[in-house]
């Protein structure tokens, strides 16, 4: 009571100095802005503290309905974000207080490309000749939200910022580019939270020193000392402190540093015993009119700096995000006498492309090796960049891969770039040669093959360095000389899959790097892991634009398709009547219509020569379907000899024109003859997923006129594309609306998708076109679905007896479900919805349309067969 009455009183006096009720308003809603930002930023902390959420303003009820679905239409935003977020997002809603037309241009706005409006978003005209230039201002200042052939749309975060901050870039300089480029001026609420952001960063580093001790340094005494008040970071330090004096990694690239004093404090408050280091930077004074040079020590610079425990790096990083004080990671490369050199350049042949070079010089802007991400295009040539990178370092680099198939690719890239030898390679995976020449009957131990003096490249994936069970005693052997070496660089492909639970924990219990570089294509998961990347790895230090690369001829042309399949009488009554989800899966995965458009493709582009990749979600289906059309398949069962034959065979042989492959090939797998992509099933609507089984076939190929082109259903021909991909979904279920939900980060990257409704197959002797076959199908698909079915729910059952086992014994278990009832209209994403669907010029019949009506229950819609996806 007493602080709500300290707050009126400090309200009103505020309303007295102000003699306009328009202006007192304003300045209330800043203010409340800046307190809500304030909030959300320090419930930006760790899931086993407790969180108070931040204050959210009263919206009308119509506003914020309108904002939520303008948003879906406009903005195409892919960010996922979390209950604390809630505010941050609120603010950059399209609703009607993001107005923004009355902003007044400047006299010459024609000439300027950007519109930047005060809720911090970004318009970019791809078409002006500034383009190149603002893009790449901009991709290292803000996120990419949404970005089509002719107009792109940047959001600025506290992230990107943190990102800006981390190549160099300056409030100062940010500022002055925007105002320069913008068509209006630039709006006060975005340079005051520029300020804002920018004003802490780069004052914090993380520094590892040698035996793999982690330090926080700063110059600022009292920043540290405030560091050591907050309880998550004091419960986080190192109770033994080693006498060093090497804690000073990060020297100037053109200035000698010394280190003329390190002695140890113990600060008064915490009792938590400081390192303070003296160092002193020698001045270049010219004497006289001969130029003759005299060094002077003069100017001298005290840095403080403590150690943390190797096991909670990530806890202490994510909360200094928290406090506003992100940490930063340099490498000084150049200046590391500690570890080995190890030998590899890059080969006369490598040529390292535009976009490829602007992304190394993000990480070695400034002669030291930033810790980031990159983010390029399936074939674009990410591989080359991690190669590149470790000639430049040229210390002893970890590759962390998805599969044993990457594993092996990267070896060769390595081999066919580098002047690496093979006696410097080592493959860590279960397979491997090398892994198993380490045994006790012949006395060699990975120490003798691979001594600690010299530089080495270890290649290995995920699951193998993050295994927490029993290992062979090679492997542990292996595993311990691993975790006891010192990486310069360590290289996460696909680095989206670090966030997982499994895989988080490699970067700090197992390798311990200088240097952390991710490479992905899809900055982007389902969940909320994406943005923890900043406090694991790093900012986002480049991100290319597929569109871009595309029309210079670095990727493939793609045209995407939707292929609509029908479900035929007996499984869509199967489906109706279903009641289990999974079911219902296997019934419109399996659905014959969808059998028959995949033969049907399948033929058509083997007889055009095509090299075509089918991919299943659904083991079933993936069997069934390769059994059916006399194919070889991929899935997880699938011995790695076994498959390297198959895509050797699928690459080298021309009789090898078709494979089908279950997820293990949606990463890392490199087939560059490919240019046809069908997809039967998928994994619901992970977006992610679908860009990366687009990737398969991005590598550039060769253009044909003759060849390249398609016949749609209207008898037109599509030209001057020279890769397909198909998505088949059974029409009126609920893979319509996955579909939707997985094509929202291409339609982002500015890719358009077409719904064909009618191949025109109706005429081809195809399988599975008689009553009787698809009738023995449905009993199959039926039992195997059930059988399946059953299996899940014993399953679930066990899950469910252990959760109250551990709520009887008082344990934290995982949390109950909860059950919701719901039509089959709101599953599919037609609730309160209904469509009319035409084909072509004629309007099917009155039971047809009182059939459509009925099951989805959507407003009348009309379009044609073949349409962009983005307009529907």
């Amino acid at each position: 009571e007493n602080e709500s009455e300290e707050k009126k009183s400090k309200k009103s006096k505020k309303r007295k100095s102000f003699d306009d009720e328009d202006e007192y308003q304003e300045s209330e809603q800043e203010d409340n802005e800046d307190d809500d930002f304030v909030q959300v930023v320090k419930t930006r902390s760790s899931s086993a503290k407790t969180k108070k959420q931040p204050p959210t303003k009263k919206l009308k009820k119509s506003s914020s309905s309108r904002s939520s679905s303008t948003k879906k239409s406009l903005s195409s935003s892919t960010t996922t974000t979390t209950s604390s977020d809630a505010e941050e997002q609120s603010s950059t809603t399209f609703d009607s207080k993001s107005d923004f037309s009355s902003l007044a241009l400047k006299p010459d706005h024609i000439s300027r490309p950007l519109w930047i409006c005060p809720n911090k978003h970004i318009f970019l005209e791809s078409f002006s000749p500034l383009y190149p230039q603002a893009y790449d201002f901009l991709i290292a200042i803000a996120e990419p939200v949404c970005r089509p052939s002719l107009m792109h749309e940047y959001q600025i975060t506290s992230y990107s910022l943190y990102a800006a901050v981390s190549v160099g870039l300056r409030s100062h300089d940010i500022i002055t580019t925007l105002d320069r480029l913008s068509k209006v001026k630039l709006p006060s609420k975005v340079e005051k939270f520029i300020n804002k952001m920018t004003d802490s960063y780069g004052k914090l580093k993380l520094v590892l020193q040698k035996n793999n001790q982690y330090f926080l340094e700063s110059i600022d005494q009292n920043l540290i000392s405030t560091l050591l008040k907050d309880s998550t970071i004091f419960s986080a330090v190192q109770p033994i402190i080693t006498t060093t004096n090497s804690n000073l990694k990060d020297k100037d690239k053109d200035e000698e540093i010394e280190v003329t004093a390190v002695k140890k404090i113990v600060n008064e408050e915490t009792g938590v015993e400081l390192i303070q280091s003296k160092i002193s930077k020698p001045k270049i004074i010219e004497i006289g009119e001969a130029g003759q040079l005299e060094t002077e020590h003069e100017q001298f610079e005290d840095t403080w700096s403590f150690q943390i425990q190797n096991s909670q790096v990530e806890t202490v990083k994510k909360q200094c995000i928290d406090m506003n004080y992100p940490v930063l990671e340099e490498y000084d490369f150049r200046g590391d006498d500690f570890n080995p050199k190890l030998n590899i350049c890059l080969k006369p042949s490598a040529k390292i492309r535009h976009y490829q070079e602007k992304s190394l010089n993000k990480m070695f802007g400034n002669g030291r090796a930033r810790s980031g991400v990159i983010v390029l295009p399936c074939g674009a040539g990410k591989t080359l960049v991690g190669v590149t990178a470790t000639c430049t370092i040229q210390k002893s680099t970890l590759v962390l891969c998805t599969s044993s198939v990457a594993v092996e690719q990267w070896r060769n890239q390595y081999k066919l770039w580098s002047t690496l030898s093979d006696k410097s390679i080592f493959r860590f995976i279960s397979s491997s040669k090398e892994k198993n020449a380490f045994s006790s009957f012949n006395g060699t131990t990975f120490n003798d093959a691979y001594p600690k003096n010299e530089g080495l490249v270890v290649i290995t994936t995920y699951s193998m360095i993050a295994y927490s069970g029993k290992r062979s005693e090679n492997s542990q052997r292996i595993m311990k000389e691993l975790r006891s070496r010192e990486w310069g660089l360590l290289i996460m492909d696909e680095v989206h899959v670090v966030p997982a639970k499994m895989f988080r924990k490699v970067l700090y219990t197992t390798a311990s790097a200088h240097c952390k570089l991710g490479l992905t294509a899809t900055l982007v998961r389902e969940d909320s892991g994406i943005e923890d990347l900043n406090f694991l790895i790093g900012p986002k230090l480049y991100e290319a634009n597929w569109l871009d690369l595309e029309k210079q001829g670095f990727i493939a042309k793609v045209q995407c398709s939707e292929i609509w399949c029908p479900m035929t009488s007996e499984f869509y009554r199967s489906y109706l009547n279903a009641k289990e989800s999974r079911v219902r899966k296997y019934l419109y995965v399996m659905n014959p219509n969808k059998y028959r458009a995949c033969e049907w493709l399948v033929r058509y582009h083997e007889e055009r020569g095509d090299k075509i990749i089918v991919f299943s979600e659904n083991l079933y289906a993936l069997e069934e379907y390769g059994k059916r059309m006399n194919k070889e398949w991929i899935c997880g069962s699938t011995s790695q000899q076994e498959r390297m034959r198959i895509l050797q065979q699928f690459q080298f042989n021309t009789e090898v024109k078709t494979v089908f492959i279950s997820n293990v090939g949606d990463n890392s797998i490199d087939l560059p003859e490919a240019n046809v992509i069908i997809q039967i099933s998928s994994s619901f609507g992970s977006r992610r997923q679908e860009a990366q089984r687009l990737g398969r076939i991005l590598r550039p190929k060769p253009r044909d006129k003759d060849r390249n082109r398609l016949i749609n259903n209207n008898g037109n021909t599509d030209d001057d594309f020279n890769a397909f991909f198909y998505s088949l979904v059974s029409k009126d279920t609920q893979e319509m609306y996955y579909s939707s939900k997985r094509q929202q980060f291409l339609v982002d990257q500015g890719y358009s998708f077409k719904v064909v409704a009618n191949l025109g197959y109706e005429e081809e002797v195809l399988g599975l076109s008689t009553a009787e076959e698809q009738k023995e199908l449905l009993e199959r698909v039926l039992k195997v679905a059930r059988a399946s079915t059953g299996e899940e729910e014993e399953k679930e059952e066990e899950e469910e007896e252990e959760r109250r086992k551990n709520v009887e014994e008082g344990k934290k278990g995982v949390p109950m479900a909860k059950r919701v009832q719901s039509s089959s209209s709101a599953l599919s994403g037609g609730e309160g919805l209904r469509y009319l669907e035409f084909v072509g010029e004629q309007q099917e019949g009155a039971a047809a349309k009182e059939r459509t009506e009925r099951t989805f229950n959507r407003p009348a819609v009309r379009f044609e067969s073949l349409m962009d996806r983005q307009s529907f």
